[in-house]
C-alpha cells in the first residue's frame, strides 16, 4: 500500500512575515526594564534639558536636598541634645549653635568649591593625603579618647576628627593617582599600587584608634573608587573576602566588638551582665512609639537618657520618634534625591578623573546613610557611624559639605554657559595678556 504524501507542517518564525504576504512582522512585546530605562532618560531630559540648553536642575537638586539635611540635622539636634545639657548644666542651645557654627562654615566652603574648577584639586591631591595621614599619626600621639575610640585632636576647645577628612582626601588621592594610570588598569599591579597601600595605612591608623565603623566606611571609598575607575570585577571579589576575614578578626578579637555583635543578634545581655544591645533596643521603641506622624518635635521621651548621646549616631531614631513616619520618609526622599541627582553627575562625565571623584563622593554620602539608619532600625549591629548632614558632629558635616561643594563644581560646568554661576576665582590670566606685557618690559629695557 502506497501512502500519499503529505507536506510537512510550515515552521512558525516569528516576526518573519511569509513571502508574499503583506502583513507586518510581528515584534515581541518590549521588557519592562526597557520600558523603564526609556521612562526614566524621557523623565531626566525633560527635567534637565539636553545639550546646550542643559538648565541645571541638577544642580540645584543636589544643593537643595543637601541644604534640607543639613537644617533638619541643626532642628534634630538642638532638639535630641537639649535634655541632656540641662541635666549637665549647659546651655539647652550649646550642641546646636556649635552644629549651626560648622554649618555655616560647611556651607560657605562648599559655595566656594563649587564656583571653582575640580581639576584644580589635583594640585591638592598629594598634600591632602599627607596630612591625612600626618593627622591621624597625631590623634594617637596627643587624641582625646571618648567612648574608648581615639579619633579626636582638641584644638583650643574645639575638637577635630582628622578621619573624617581623611575620607574627602582619600577620594580625591584616589581619584587623581587612577586617572593618571588610565590605561593600565587593566592589570592589577597598576590598579593595586599605589592605591591599596595608601588605603591600608589609613584603615590602619583609624583602626588603631578603635574605630571599625570608620575603617569600614573607608574600604567602601576604596572600592568605589576602583569600581568607577573600570578595575576587574575579579578583583573586588579577591578584596571582599580579605575584607571580611579582616573584619571578622576585628570582631574575634575584641570582648566589646563581640559583645555588640551576640547581643544584637540573640537579644540577650552579655556574659558579664552588659547590655551591649540598649542603645540599639531603645532606638527601635522610639521608632515604633512614633506611629505615622509622631509625637511632637522637641516632645521625644527617649531623648531623657534613653538613648545615650541620642544626637549623634542615634538622631534617626528621634526622628522617627518626634516626626513619625512621616518624619522619616521625608529623610530618606531627600537622601534618595541627592544620590539620584549625583549619579546623573556620574554618567555625565567623560574625563575618568570627574567620574571617579563624582562617585566616591556619591557611594560615601549614601553608603555611610544606609549603615546608619540600618543600625537604627536593627538591620545590623551598632558600628558608631554618623548620619550625614545630620548627626551632631562638626568634623562630619564640614567635610560633607566640602565633598558636595566638589560635586556640584562638576554639575555646574554641565549647565547651559547662559545660565552657569560665574566662577569665584580666576587663577590664571590670558596667555596674549602676558605675552603683551612681557614685550612692553622688553622694550622699556632696551
Amino acid at each position: 500500500m502506497v501512502s500519499t504524501p503529505t507536506r510537512p507542517p510550515a515552521q512558525k518564525q516569528a516576526g518573519k512575515p511569509r513571502p508574499g504576504s503583506s502583513a507586518s512582522p510581528v515584534r515581541p512585546p518590549a521588557a519592562a526594564g526597557t520600558r523603564l530605562r526609556a521612562a526614566y532618560r524621557k523623565f531626566w531630559s525633560a527635567l534637565e534639558g539636553t545639550g546646550t540648553s542643559r538648565n541645571g536642575s541638577t544642580y540645584y537638586l543636589i544643593l537643595g536636598s543637601t541644604l534640607a539635611l543639613t537644617a533638619i540635622g541643626i532642628m534634630m539636634v538642638l532638639s535630641a541634645s537639649s535634655v541632656e545639657s540641662i541635666a549637665a548644666g549647659k546651655s539647652p542651645y550649646g550642641d546646636a549653635l556649635k552644629q549651626g557654627m560648622f554649618a555655616a562654615i560647611g556651607i560657605f566652603t562648599m559655595f566656594v568649591l563649587s564656583r571653582i574648577n575640580v581639576v584644580w584639586l589635583k594640585r591638592l591631591a598629594w598634600p591632602a593625603i599627607i596630612a591625612a595621614v600626618v593627622l591621624l599619626g597625631l590623634v594617637q600621639l596627643v587624641g582625646a579618647e571618648v567612648n574608648g575610640n581615639k579619633n579626636w585632636i582638641d584644638l583650643g576647645g574645639i575638637t577635630f576628627q582628622p578621619s573624617e577628612a581623611s575620607k574627602l582626601a582619600l577620594a580625591l588621592w584616589m581619584a587623581t593617582v587612577l586617572a593618571r594610570k588610565g590605561k593600565l588598569l587593566s592589570r592589577w599591579q597598576h590598579v593595586a599600587v599605589p592605591a591599596v597601600p595608601m588605603a591600608i595605612i589609613i584603615v590602619g591608623l583609624v583602626l588603631v584608634g578603635n574605630d571599625l565603623g570608620t575603617a569600614m566606611i573607608i574600604m567602601m571609598v576604596t572600592a568605589a573608587a576602583l569600581f568607577f575607575a573600570g578595575a576587574p570585577l575579579y578583583l573586588f571579589g579577591i578584596a571582599g573576602l580579605a575584607a571580611a576575614a579582616g573584619t571578622a578578626l576585628m570582631a574575634v578579637t575584641s570582648s566589646n566588638r563581640m559583645c555588640r555583635i551576640t547581643s544584637w543578634w540573640t537579644g540577650q545581655s552579655c556574659a558579664d551582665g552588659i547590655d551591649a544591645n540598649y542603645q540599639a533596643t531603645n532606638g527601635l521603641y522610639g521608632l515604633a512609639s512614633g506611629g505615622w506622624f509622631g509625637v511632637g518635635l522637641g516632645q521625644s521621651r527617649q531623648k531623657y537618657s534613653w538613648i545615650p548621646e541620642a544626637h549623634n549616631d542615634f538622631i534617626f531614631a528621634i526622628i522617627g520618634e518626634e516626626l513619625g513616619l512621616v518624619g522619616t520618609v521625608v529623610v530618606l526622599i531627600l537622601f534618595a534625591i541627592l544620590g539620584t541627582a549625583i549619579y546623573r553627575v556620574v554618567v555625565a562625565q567623560e574625563d575618568m578623573f570627574h567620574r571617579v571623584l563624582a562617585g566616591t563622593i556619591m557611594v560615601w554620602l549614601l553608603g555611610q546613610a544606609t549603615v546608619n539608619m540600618s543600625v537604627v532600625t536593627g538591620l545590623m549591629p551598632v558600628i558608631g557611624v554618623p548620619l550625614p548632614f545630620i548627626s551632631y558632629g562638626g568634623s562630619a558635616l564640614l567635610m560633607s559639605l566640602c565633598a558636595i561643594g566638589v560635586v556640584l563644581s562638576l554639575a555646574r560646568e554641565q549647565m547651559a554657559p547662559a545660565i552657569r554661576p560665574k566662577r569665584m576665582l580666576k587663577f590664571k590670566a590670558k596667555p596674549a595678556r602676558k605675552n603683551a606685557d612681557r614685550k612692553k618690559t622688553a622694550r622699556k629695557r632696551t
